[in-house]
């Protein structure tokens, strides 16, 4: 069964059940014109009997519901009467076949069947048909009635044969066991000679008698069959028939109990017509037991007075009370039959009508609320509203005006659903207006109550006398007065337990052994585990509170009276843990609507503490309102830890605080910025100041940074600090300062991104000639038509006045007592804005090569950025004073590096880092070499400001291979002197002189053999030079010098011997012999230092 029937009472037990539909087509008006005729014709006295016949039509009925006619006799349809329209006899035939396949429909249970035909004349209305009446219009049918109290008769002839068929014994045949649909299933293959299934036939056929008993008129019959049939089902726990012999055991109860029904007007036209008098329509067929009825002693609404005497001479006839205590025992068996929705709640609707005849409204509303919650198949919108109308139609029969207006509201909601394709704006309008009387809402201003204010200032005149407390009250005779709170004064509509500050928030130390491995699911989203059936105002909130901490709870009230109310003495109710609430004390105005109110408290021990309510004093009425007792309260929990007691940490910094407040993409909050602007390379100290303002003692203290992502490049470490000389101040005792210094580091690219200098090497001037003790020094100015004039918007990103921000966030991470020793901590953070303004560029960078070949001049333009005269100074070198605006060109002698000797970084040691990535590395870490090795400092002495200029991220791949030494490394070695300097090695005219040419091979490769040849000449410092000296140098062997292969990290040496005969200043050039080994390795590989040997005089 799917459809409920929500109009059925408990005496449409005793009915049958006719169908009247139409065949073919047939107007709404014509059909309802017939259908409302034979309406009236429900009741039948039948002749030569005492009995009467009770019929229930419907004209339209689902074929399912009839399957359970064997469950409950009164579902079965055993008449069915059709109406149709026929104005020629050739469409007669088809008429009739249709007739007959309406039939068909519900064939199986039908004891009989009419067919009226209006329209039709002639020959074939003249025929005598039993299951056929013509009429020749629908006005003309005066004997309609007569032909239906006929059919009737028909049907009862029927129900007679069956009820004397089924209640004869018959001890040689076999008892069939009758099923409901879904039970068919579960009998197959049972042991049909088993004594308890030969009960459970036996109980189930006393069942169905008693319902045919019951429908013929025999009440005390009927009676009779249902207990023997409820003693049978109960020995062999058969519930679902038992439940249904329960029932109609009620029903057969109240018809003797109300004759006049319990279904209103439908149920007291039930009797209208009947002829029969009072002793005779309660007397039953000869031989059974009578039950007389004084009608003396019938009240107006059909209740006995005095029923003990009634039911003494009717011992099978159950008591007003034990019909109820039966309802629920047969609806608890219902319950267990997830099928048996539909009977459940129709047996619920049957005994709330038995309990508004009998004034019984809490337990009317018991089973009510049973009916709501039982779960039917899926609903269409029309069912849905009309289950919510019936359900408020009930609860307004029992006099819960309030309940029936909400399942009213709900139904006039349903009429203009999202789903619903056209609304019913109207019917919700009419619904609505029906659900005012029930809210005790008027749409007359003159209903309005407007003297709420006499009533509070007598009340608080009452109060000034006599406290209202929320003690109770004990009357004279032993009567207990409750207190009753004033839940809405003010109305609370939303409590929220706040978490505390970020910089205060507790939070759990992670380890191994603490993380929980999460449960697998092969399901995404399970709705078991997000909508539990927990309430929700009790569930545990995933934030803590510390003990000693004050705690925020938050509400959300509003004041419904006219005028202002003062709310005195306003404090939390809690449990679990030992809380000092804080009252507070407000003064809402008239009628405010929702107003936040923030009352705070301390937990004073740890565990887990429950917000129960609150209190208030209003008018001097004190309350104890409890979050359980207020309706449509929202709350997303009332339940959370309170961790042991923490230290807190307050900080203050040197810097003044920022405007700028830094919003972390981590969601961290910042409870402190602070903020400074420096120059590009400058360096300054943040002294943090550390108190501790708690009642704890400060015994940890890990400080980190994170550099909040920039567009910038950041250059050796921004922050940087020593935490030693502070945790030595350990554990800091509530009240005492430590503080922690920390060095601010702006160091940024100090390339000058646009052309916006000339080149200083355009007019041609050399380097070469100048001493190199001093640097190079030239003026150039900016060009003027590059630079676009600052515009009210700033400057651009390429200007060099261009302002970088860089942004941090240092974390403090701090605990100490009890909660230490928890494992729980407290971080808080400090926001640093840093605004980094240009103070010199370097606009270009080269090198020139110096007289050693392990030595270079690195050449820099650089640029001063500043408003302020600037001094630049390197290592060894003497200060460049630049103005503002002026770029100078400075050279700075350097020995070449060896960069294989850089230890490589982390990231090189990979195995799966990017190449391009690892060259870039490799690329820093050569430049931080080299910049540590320069030293590249400016002052402004105007500002007493001072910083380095580095040149990292300057040099490129040609500059750094200027400044590498090659991987051959040659030495030049006169009589065991090295000659790689401007000074000359001396030597005696006409002894030999020893010449070593040494190689060291720092490649990864062998190199070799090579051949060199030595050249010796004289240089007149004019330009020329004079390689004609075989009359001046001789040489002792070979001029041309042979090294074999060298392999990586080895060393190899020639020899050779010269001869001068004359003094002077000699020059030796050594060069390679060309052949195809030489030509494999780069020129920069063969360096060879010049040679400069004076020849003397022997002394004497």
């Amino acid at each position: 069964m799917s459809v409920p029937d929500y109009m059925q009472c408990a005496e449409d037990h005793q009915t049958l059940l006719v169908v009247v539909q139409p065949v073919g087509i047939v107007s709404e008006e014509n059909f309802f014109r017939v259908y409302r005729r034979i309406c009236a014709v429900s009741q039948l006295s039948l002749r030569d009997s005492q009995r009467a016949l009770f019929i229930r039509y419907r004209h339209h009925y689902p074929p399912e519901n009839n399957e359970w006619g064997d469950f409950q006799t009164h579902r079965k349809v055993v008449g069915l009467v059709t109406v149709t329209d026929c104005c020629s006899a050739k469409d007669w035939p088809q008429t009739f076949e249709k007739f007959h396949a309406q039939k068909e429909m519900y064939g199986s249970t039908l004891y009989d069947s009419r067919l009226f035909v209006f329209g039709l004349q002639g020959e074939v209305a003249e025929q005598p048909r039993p299951d056929v009446a013509f009429y020749p219009s629908y006005d003309d049918c005066d004997s309609l009635e007569k032909r239906i109290e006929d059919f009737i008769e028909s049907l009862f002839i029927v129900l007679e044969s069956k009820r004397l068929d089924r209640a004869t014994d018959k001890s040689g045949d076999k008892i069939p066991l009758l099923c409901v649909p879904f039970e068919k299933k579960d009998f197959v293959g049972l042991d049909t000679d088993s004594r308890h299934y030969k009960k459970r036939c036996q109980g189930r056929m006393r069942k169905h008698v008693g319902d045919l008993c019951l429908q013929a008129g025999m009440l005390q019959d009927s009676l009779v069959h249902y207990h023997m049939a409820v003693e049978l089902l109960r020995s062999v726990n058969d519930f679902l028939w038992l439940g249904a012999a329960l029932e109609g055991l009620c029903s057969a109860s109240v018809i003797y109990h109300y004759p006049g029904g319990t279904g209103g007007k439908a149920g007291a036209r039930r009797l209208q017509g009947s002829s029969l008098p009072v002793e005779a329509a309660n007397r039953h067929r000869p031989g059974a037991q009578e039950v007389l009825i004084d009608p003396g002693a019938l009240t107006t609404n059909g209740i006995n007075p005095d029923t003990s005497a009634e039911i003494g001479r009717a011992k099978n006839c159950l008591s007003p009370e034990d019909i109820i205590d039966k309802y629920k025992e047969a609806i608890s068996y219902y319950s267990k039959y997830k099928n048996a929705g539909v009977i459940e709640l129709e047996a619920c609707v049957k005994a709330v009508r038995v309990l508004a005849i009998q004034k019984r409204s809490m337990e009317a509303s018991e089973f009510l609320q049973n009916a709501v919650y039982i779960n039917l198949r899926q609903l269409s919108e029309e069912e849905k509203i009309q289950r919510y109308s019936i359900l408020s139609e009930l609860y307004e029969l029992i006099g819960f005006h309030r309940k029936s207006a909400f399942f009213k509201r709900v139904a006039a909601m349903q009429c203009v659903a999202p789903s619903i394709a056209e609304p019913g704006w109207r019917a919700c309008y009419k619904l609505l207006l029906e659900t005012l009387p029930g809210y005790s809402l008027s749409l007359d201003p003159k209903d309005f109550n407007k003297e709420k204010k006499d009533v509070t200032q007598s009340l608080e005149n009452y109060t000034s006398k006599c406290p209202g407390t929320m003690e109770l009250i004990t009357l004279p005779d032993g009567l207990v007065l409750p207190p009753v709170p004033f839940t809405k004064l003010p109305i609370v509509k939303c409590v929220k337990l706040l978490s505390l500050p970020a910089s205060l928030r507790p939070q759990k130390m992670k380890s191994l052994l603490d993380q929980s491995v999460p449960v697998k699911s092969p399901f995404i989203y399970s709705p078991i585990i997000a909508h539990s059936r927990g309430e929700e105002k009790t569930k545990k909130i995933d934030f803590q509170w510390v003990q000693g901490d004050v705690c925020e709870v938050q509400l959300m009230v509003y004041n419904p009276m006219p005028f202002e109310l003062r709310v005195e003495n306003m404090g939390l109710l809690t449990s679990g843990v030992e809380f000092e609430a804080l009252p507070a004390a407000l003064s809402l105005p008239a009628e405010s609507g929702l107003y936040p109110v923030t009352l705070v408290g301390v937990p004073q021990t740890t565990g887990t503490i429950t917000v129960n309510g609150y209190r208030t004093t209003v008018f001097g009425v004190f309350s104890d309102c409890l979050l359980e007792n207020l309706p449509g309260i929202k709350t997303s929990g009332s339940s959370v830890e309170v961790t042991p007691a923490l230290p807190r940490l307050q900080i203050s910094t040197s810097l003044p605080r920022s405007a700028h407040s830094l919003q972390p993409s981590s969601g961290d909050e910042v409870s402190t910025n602070v903020s400074v602007q420096l120059y590009n390379g400058e360096t300054q100290q943040l002294i943090v100041t550390l108190e501790n303002i708690g009642m704890e003692p400060l015994e940890t203290l890990e400080v980190t940074s994170r550099v909040l992502p920039t567009k910038e490049k950041v250059f050796g470490d921004f922050l940087s600090w020593k935490l030693e000389e502070t945790l030595a101040q350990f554990p800091l005792q509530p009240g005492k300062v430590a503080t922690l210094a920390i060095s601010i580091k702006a160091k940024l690219d100090f390339s000058c991104q646009e052309n916006l200098l000339q080149d200083l090497s355009d007019d041609g001037i050399s380097v070469s000639g100048l001493p190199l003790s001093s640097p190079f020094r030239q003026v150039v100015r900016p060009r003027m038509d590059n630079r676009s004039a600052p515009g009210p918007e700033g400057s651009k990103a390429g200007d060099p006045s261009h302002l970088k921000t860089l942004e941090a966030i240092l974390n403090f991470k701090y605990s100490g007592g009890p909660g230490n020793t928890e494992g729980y901590y407290r971080n808080l953070s400090l926001g640093l804005h840093v605004e980094v303004e240009p103070s010199v560029f370097f606009t270009r960078v080269s090198t020139l090569p110096a007289t050693s070949t392990r030595q270079c001049h690195l050449l820099l333009d650089v640029f001063n950025s500043t408003e302020h005269e600037l001094t630049v100074s390197a290592r060894r070198n003497e200060e460049l004073i630049l103005h503002a605006g002026e770029c100078q060109r400075m050279a700075i002698q350097v020995d070449k590096f060896n960069f294989e000797n850089i230890p490589e970084s982390p990231g090189e040691k990979g195995h799966f880092a990017n190449p391009r990535q690892l060259e870039e590395e490799r690329q820093e870490a050569r430049g931080l070499e080299i910049n540590s090795k320069l030293d590249i400092r400016w002052r402004i002495p105007s500002l007493k400001r001072s910083g380095e200029a580095s040149v990292e991220g300057l040099l490129n791949q040609l500059v750094l291979e200027h400044l590498q030494l090659a991987p051959l490394q040659w030495d030049v070695l006169v009589d065991g002197q090295l000659c790689d300097c401007e000074t000359a090695a001396a030597c005696p005219v006409g002894d030999p002189v020893r010449l070593e040419v040494r190689l060291t091979n720092r490649s990864p490769r062998s190199v070799g053999p090579f051949a060199l040849t030595v050249v010796p000449y004289q240089d007149h410092q004019n330009g020329v030079r004079n390689y004609d000296l075989q009359d001046t140098v001789s040489f002792v062997g070979s001029s041309t010098f042979h090294l074999g292969t060298v392999r990586p990290s080895e060393q190899s040496a020639c020899l050779g011997a010269l001869l001068f005969l004359y003094t002077g200043d000699f020059f030796l050039h050594i060069r390679f012999q060309e052949d195809s080994r030489s030509k494999e390795l780069p020129p920069s590989w063969f360096c060879l230092p010049s040679v400069h040997v004076r020849a003397l005089e022997v002394q004497a």
